[in-house]
């Protein structure tokens, strides 16, 4: 049997593979699903970081950045002693994943990312998606918070059906964007031998999208699948990405 740990993307939180893993469970796999810090039912962790902090007036904490996402998983990793572990990263999660088999690549035995950013080295998630970072940071100027952005009130994420609409919604909660100016550094010989696979997900996507998808892609290493449905399949297909984990794991 695997170990499946589940890391969500950007906006969610660990509530998002709710019907993903009982499938898994079912099968006799073990499954975490954490929450990175100050999103879902750590949002209150948010405040942590502006808080004055010490006995220093003025004196403020840390950002919420990429490395204390990284940090997040990577302690679930070693304080659950997991290893041979399928890392399952979806969206922003998918690039979160690649970061984390940097640090602890003894501990995985696949790295999944589900329709998110390819990381590369040097590179911060704001050099992979201009266009996105220009138009988060003037929303969150605008929402009066430069720091924390909500997520777009005109985006489904793909979920089509209404009732799964208002549920994702009303989960969804504010993303720290200094997670996007973190430089990822992609260097380790034992991270690049780990078996990873990323996973398109072709719902409303173009013939010509899905050819882009795959062509960014091709790249030594990485096997490449397909599910027929929106951005967020562990709440539009959970059925067929149970399936599919359960393949690669």
């Amino acid at each position: 049997m695997s170990t499946y740990v589940l890391v969500h993307g950007m906006w969610h939180g660990g509530w998002c593979w709710r019907r993903v893993s009982p499938g898994l469970r079912y099968s006799g796999h073990a499954v975490y699903a954490p929450t990175l810090t100050g999103l879902g039912e750590r949002s209150h962790l948010r405040s942590l970081a502006e808080r004055p902090a010490g006995p220093q007036a003025g004196l403020k904490q840390l950002p919420i950045d990429l490395h204390v996402h990284i940090q997040d998983i990577v302690n679930v990793l070693e304080f659950e002693d997991l290893r041979e572990v399928v890392l399952v990263g979806h969206s922003l999660g998918g690039t979160l994943a690649q970061a984390v088999a940097e640090e602890v690549p003894e501990r995985l035995a696949h790295v999944v990312n589900i329709d998110g950013p390819r990381a590369v080295d040097g590179k911060a998630i704001k050099d992979l998606l201009p266009e996105l970072w220009a138009e988060f940071q003037e929303r969150a100027k605008a929402e009066g918070d430069p720091a924390w952005v909500s997520p777009p009130r005109d985006w489904t994420f793909g979920v089509e059906d209404y009732a799964d609409q208002q549920w994702l919604r009303s989960k969804l909660t504010p993303h720290p964007l200094a997670t996007w100016e973190t430089l990822i550094r992609l260097r380790n010989p034992a991270a690049e031998r780990i078996p990873r696979t990323y996973v398109v997900c072709t719902g409303g996507e173009t013939p010509e999208a899905i050819a882009a998808h795959k062509k960014t892609w091709h790249a030594p290493g990485w096997q490449l699948e397909t599910l027929a449905t929106g951005h967020d399949p562990m709440i539009t297909a959970p059925h067929e990405l149970v399936e599919l984990l359960r393949v690669l794991g």
